[in-house]
């Protein structure tokens, strides 16, 4: 008698759980990465918003307001492909998205191959430098590459890191041109953007598109004392390079959603009930990369268009797809452009870090030490690469010349901490020392890393582009919203490498290869 009641009450129980369905797997999963964004910004800049972009984006998603990447020098190309793989540049091998290339003495793009030939362009390009698969090169293989998968992007790196090794296409504009390019990894360039190319690129409009505010100048309130008149910028008509400063103004995240839009039309992308994905990237940075005191206004209209351009895709995911058949994930790159140096009045302390100055003279240090030769091979991006095959010659330890490197490069001015590639490998943990390893790669980054003290100015040796040093992170926001999704503001942080396995199991599909962490819950 016990025994048969236990049964049914097992039965009753697990029958229950077993009854509920999972919900069904979206028809389509837009990936919005938004270059730059900042959750203080986004917030900040409010009053200039309507009712359909960002507010109900908060009104209806589920909002993770602090969006941390888990490793140190974060840039466009590191954040993407950390967001795509679920793991860091040590593993995904993405570590910026150029460095220095011993074998040929120059730099290397993360996304060149001269393997490839371009569509509407010259560059040769692949993702063949990503290390690890993708949630996309996962849903490819779950779907025996019945699903489709595309991005679009203003920049070459973010279009291919986007689509992975498995995807349909990746598109991004010819800053030559302005027509949109792609390379011949993916396959056969589709019809519908030769024929947007044709029509519609760009290039046919750029001597009309002009940059002015969307709303009179009382309405932007952080604004210095002496911008007292709005801006106005005509891209055909300036000397610099028209479709480069299109690319980094907010005009671009409109031509990103007219591809979007044409893609959506002409393809066969959500037209069945196999999940596919859209991978889009806008640009949210300063215009022209030129710092925040001189951009002030221009950077309030950016988030204002921004909020225009992300309530315009919501229409037309609505329109095309039904936002009820589509999942939306909205993020940030981590990072933003580094603001010029305080002026003197303020006696903040700082000073000038120059590292070919350095490299020079530890190259020197070295040669005393151990004799005659080019010791130093190379450096870029506050790394030092030293030669293996020279200390291989003269039967020279590398750790032994690496940690005397570090000693020495450390008492320079302006420098903090010096790690050496031996101790990224070998030495102990710690919780710093992990985001610095999780930056660093054994086959790409440098022999020795230098980090700079806060306040300092980076000074590039044949270039304008100094950076001031700034430890403080940059808030990034984490934005879900389609069916399912609870609207909720959550202000722990979560790190970006959850977005591959919530997405990959959203999509019911294993995670990428390399992703170690759990997918958030919502």
């Amino acid at each position: 008698m016990k025994k048969g009641l236990i049964t049914s009450i097992l039965a009753l129980t697990f029958g229950g759980l077993q009854a509920q369905p999972l919900p069904s797997a979206p028809k389509l999963v837009v990936t919005l990465t938004i270059d730059q964004l900042r959750t203080d910004y986004m917030e900040a800049f409010s009053s200039l918003y309507g009712e359909k972009g960002f507010k109900r984006l908060l009104r209806e998603g589920k909002v993770f307001r602090q969006a941390e990447f888990p490793f140190n020098g974060t840039d466009r190309a590191s954040a993407i492909a950390t967001i795509y793989t679920g793991t860091t540049p040590s593993m995904n091998g993405i570590i910026a998205e150029r460095w220095f290339n011993p074998n040929t003495l120059h730099l290397k793009n993360c996304v060149d191959d001269p393997e490839f030939m371009g569509n509407y362009t010259d560059e040769n390009t692949s993702p063949s430098q990503l290390l690890t698969s993708t949630f996309t090169d996962e849903l490819k293989v779950a779907t025996q590459n019945a699903a489709l998968v595309y991005a679009i992007a203003p920049f070459r790196d973010a279009a291919v890191l986007s689509a992975g090794h498995a995807g349909n296409g990746a598109f991004w504009l010819n800053e030559k041109t302005g027509k949109w390019c792609g390379t011949t990894y993916y396959g056969e360039y589709p019809w519908w953007i030769s024929q947007y190319n044709d029509q519609q690129s760009p290039d046919f409009r750029i001597k009309e598109m002009e940059w002015n505010p969307l709303h009179p100048i009382t309405s932007y309130t952080f604004l210095p004392e002496w911008r007292t008149i709005p801006f106005k910028y005509k891209f055909d008509g300036e000397k610099e390079n028209k479709y480069r400063r299109l690319i980094t103004s907010p005009l671009i995240n409109d031509e990103v959603n007219r591809m979007a839009e044409d893609l959506l039309d002409k393809s066969n992308i959500s037209k069945d009930d196999i999940t596919d994905v859209l991978a889009l990237t806008y640009y949210a940075g300063n215009y022209n990369h030129r710092n925040m005191q001189e951009c002030a206004m221009e950077m309030q209209d950016t988030y204002a268009r921004l909020d225009q351009s992300i309530a315009n895709l919501l229409d037309i995911l609505e329109h095309k797809v039904g936002l009820q058949n589509v999942l939306l994930c909205i993020t940030s790159t981590g990072y933003a452009d580094p603001d010029g140096a305080d002026i003197g009045i303020y006696r903040i302390p700082g000073g000038e870090f120059y590292l070919n100055r350095c490299a020079t003279l530890l190259n020197m240090y070295l040669m005393a030490t151990y004799g005659e030769g080019q010791y130093v091979e190379g450096f870029y991006n506050q790394q030092i690469y030293l030669n293996h095959k020279l200390l291989e010659n003269k039967q020279l330890s590398l750790a032994e010349v690496q940690e005397k490197s570090a000693e020495f490069l450390v008492q320079f001015s302006g420098v903090d901490k010096v790690h050496s590639a031996y101790r990224l490998l070998l030495g102990s943990w710690s919780p710093q020392m992990d985001r610095i390893r999780n930056g660093f790669h054994r086959h790409r980054s440098g022999d020795l890393i230098i980090e700079v003290l806060p306040g300092w100015t980076v000074m590039q040796e044949n270039s304008n582009d100094n950076r001031v040093v700034r430890a403080a992170g940059v808030p990034a926001p984490l934005i879900l919203l389609g069916r399912g999704i609870k609207s909720e503001i959550i202000r722990i942080p979560v790190s970006v490498d959850r977005i591959a396995p919530t997405l990959s199991s959203v999509m019911r599909i294993r995670a990428p290869n390399a992703c170690t962490t759990t997918p958030l819950d919502f």
